[in-house]
């Protein structure tokens, strides 16, 4: 996956902002969400991103699983992400 080419991200103390330069929306993202986006920048699938955060956090697998499958659907909704 890759950023829309409309979109611009920005870190913060608290995670990542990014905003699509067409529209002026803009979202927030915190630290785990961050994770997650900079995981499918870097080309890794989305069950190595979830296995990694239920590791660090402590979480059962099949609930990080549902985590980042919730925040790629938020992602790819929003068109800040593409394939």
């Amino acid at each position: 996956m890759r950023l829309h080419p409309d979109v611009i991200s920005t870190a913060t103390d608290d995670g990542t902002v990014l905003l699509n330069e067409r529209t002026g929306r803009y979202w927030q993202l915190n630290k785990t969400g961050t994770r997650v986006l900079q995981g499918l920048l870097d080309g890794q699938e989305a069950a190595g991103i979830a296995a990694e955060l239920a590791d660090r956090y402590g979480i059962g697998r099949q609930q990080a699983e549902r985590d980042v499958a919730a925040v790629i659907e938020r992602l790819s909704g929003a068109k800040l992400v593409i394939s």
